[in-house]
């Protein structure tokens, strides 16, 4: 069984990030509490976890050196926001993306909280600057951007507020590391965040490419998924230019110019919406059609690929 001295995670919210976050601070040897406001919420929730452990266990999948039996005994329900935070050196916050709710929740526990506990948001585009505005404890307030599902996809961005003090980011990342996530630091605020940013810019290019006849919707897909997609699993975009010439610098003399005449025919933003919606709309729907039954089915398949994945990266790991 994990020691106790592995010490307090809170999580604020039962939904799916926040049970995510609950499973991977449990594989961590973590004891955590799961505060929501409903008592119906939080049961759900902890039946969901412990299932959910089960099954990775089972499947071989399961993070961390305790079974599943002894991770779901770390994971406590409380509907008392006071008694849930008592003692915690971490909380992590998951309720859903609405600024107002969120700066709510932040206000209420930057009254209760201590001078040591590092408060943290689960938020995707949010700044800090904007859910931290005001808060006595600012400087142990961080952003903790993780991708859908943190189980499987280890990145975790961490964003601070201007006013956010050192040591939270070292304490964030090194946490972050000990549970096995890949934590990045965003360096300042940013609209998007890094994560956001580079994805709305490959959909906003492949719109552009579906719109104007250049690709069908299907084939665009592939492009991403049976090409790119494959190297960006395991290596970056720079790393790419580096692999791909003698070096990064060799890349930028010889296809710098090449980039740039292509990069200058970008248009503008798309509007997302109109014939194209349509267009890309019907071929999704043949794909996967858009009822809940079978986007679910095809969600789980997608976290099965990942998680097959996530355990071929472990392997292929440098040495």
């Amino acid at each position: 069984m994990a020691s106790p001295a592995a010490g307090v995670v809170v999580i604020v919210g039962s939904g799916l990030i926040g049970r995510s976050w609950a499973m991977l601070f449990a594989s961590g040897g973590f004891r955590v509490r799961l505060y929501d406001v409903e008592q119906q919420q939080v049961t759900s929730a902890l039946e969901n976890i412990r299932k959910e452990m089960a099954f990775l266990e089972r499947s071989g999948c399961l993070k961390g050196r305790l079974s599943a039996e002894e991770q779901g005994s770390l994971v406590s329900g409380c509907l008392d926001i006071r008694e849930a935070v008592g003692g915690a050196l971490h909380i992590q916050e998951c309720v859903p993306e609405n600024l107002e709710l969120k700066k709510k929740v932040f206000a209420q526990l930057d009254q209760i909280i201590d001078d040591k506990v590092v408060l943290s948001s689960s938020s995707s585009c949010l700044l800090p600057s904007q859910l931290f505005a005001g808060l006595a404890h600012v400087r142990q307030c961080i952003v903790a951007h993780p991708v859908n599902p943190p189980y499987y996809v280890p990145l975790v961005e961490l964003v601070p507020h201007p006013e956010t003090a050192p040591a939270t980011v070292d304490r964030t990342h090194a946490l972050m590391q000990k549970i096995g996530q890949s934590p990045v630091r965003v360096l300042k605020e940013i609209d998007g965040f890094a994560l956001n940013r580079l994805q709305y810019a490959i959909i906003s290019e492949a719109w552009r490419l579906v719109e104007e006849g250049v690709v069908s919707p299907s084939d665009l897909d592939l492009v991403m998924s049976d090409g790119l997609g494959m190297r960006y699993a395991f290596i970056g975009p720079l790393e790419t230019m580096h692999l791909n010439a003698e070096g990064l610098r060799s890349y930028c003399d010889r296809y710098s110019d090449g980039m740039k005449r292509v990069l200058k025919t970008f248009g503008p933003v798309p509007d997302f919406s109109g014939a194209t919606v349509e267009k890309v709309n019907q071929a999704m729907c043949l794909k996967v059609p858009a009822d809940p039954e079978r986007l679910a089915a095809r969600r789980q398949w997608r976290d099965e690929c990942l998680q097959r994945l996530a355990g071929l990266k472990r392997q292929m790991q440098p040495q």
